[in-house]
Order: C-alpha cells, then structure tokens, then sequence
C-alpha cells in the first residue's frame, strides 16, 4: 500500500510544480509586437498583465530588447534597428532633465548664455527650460569647453535629450 501512494504522489507532484511554478510559456509573438510598438513609440519600456502572465519588454539606447515573465527571467532580442544607433550620449552630454520648450538666453533679444567654444565653470547657467509656465535654469555639471549645443532656441526638448556638450 505504501508503495501505490508513493507513485501517485510521485507522478502527481511534479506535473503541478511545473504548471504552477510561474513560469508561463513565453509568447513569442507578444513579444515582437511589443518590441515593434516600443519601435514605433520610442518608448524604452513597456508591460502588459494578461489573465496573470506578464510581459515587460525594454530597451536600452535603442539597440536592444529583452523581454520577463513573471517569475521566469526569459531573454528575448528584438529585431535588430535597421539604422545603427550610438551606444549612448557622447562623453560630457548634458542631458534634459524635463521636458519642456528651450530657452538659449534670459529673455528675446538678449545674448545666449553659452555659445560653441565658450568656456563654462560648473554651475554656470547654459539653458531655460519653460515647463508648466515655470522656467528652469539649467547649469553646467562640470567645468570645460562648450563643444557642441544640440537644440535652437524655442524648440521643444525630451528627458534625456542632449542639449549641449561640455568636455
């Protein structure tokens, strides 16, 4: 008798553990066309929760895509982008830290704050971001030469875009 519980406990137990260790089958299909729409998008992340199976899919740079499961770490690649993209910001980029529309000067009329070959000390103003009828100052982050100013004046930016680069 003891041996014919063994067996069914033996045959039982592994298939639930399998089926209820939370490792849903990864639908590889769900994953090109959210790695399609983050394409589309330019978002760099994106989930989705579906009848308890869920599925995050992110990039980094543009040039990858991985794809999660709940409770199972599968990693999937995205198609590849047809245009080779640089592996981040050039060295000493200063980034957005908000999205907003861009100032180049204190107010029309008046001489931008920084200009390409400028030397700048950390801290000194280079930008104005209006965002929400609230103007931002942006400063330098370190001391060097402004080698590049990546947006005009008046234009809107994203977090993260490059607005100048200091090196």
């Amino acid at each position: 008798m003891s041996t014919k519980k063994k067996k069914p406990a033996a045959k039982s137990a592994p298939q639930p553990t399998a089926k209820s260790s939370g490792k849903p089958g990864v639908d590889a299909g769900a994953v090109r066309e959210l790695a399609k729409l983050l394409k589309e998008t330019g978002l760099t992340e994106i989930e989705i929760e579906h009848n308890g199976a869920r599925i995050r899919v992110s990039r980094a740079s543009g040039a990858s895509a991985s794809a999660t499961t709940m409770a199972a770490a599968p990693a999937a690649a995205a198609p590849a982008s047809a245009a080779p993209a640089p592996s981040g910001p050039p060295v000493g980029a200063v980034p957005s830290p908000m999205v907003g529309t861009v100032y180049l000067s204190p107010e029309p009329g008046k001489p931008h704050f920084v200009a390409v070959g400028k030397t700048v000390k950390e801290g000194d103003t280079l930008f104005i971001i209006e965002a929400m009828k609230t103007m931002n100052a942006i400063t330098a982050p370190k001391g060097g030469t402004v080698r590049e100013i990546s947006v005009g004046d008046g234009t809107p930016v994203e977090f993260g875009q490059t607005l100048a680069v200091i090196v």
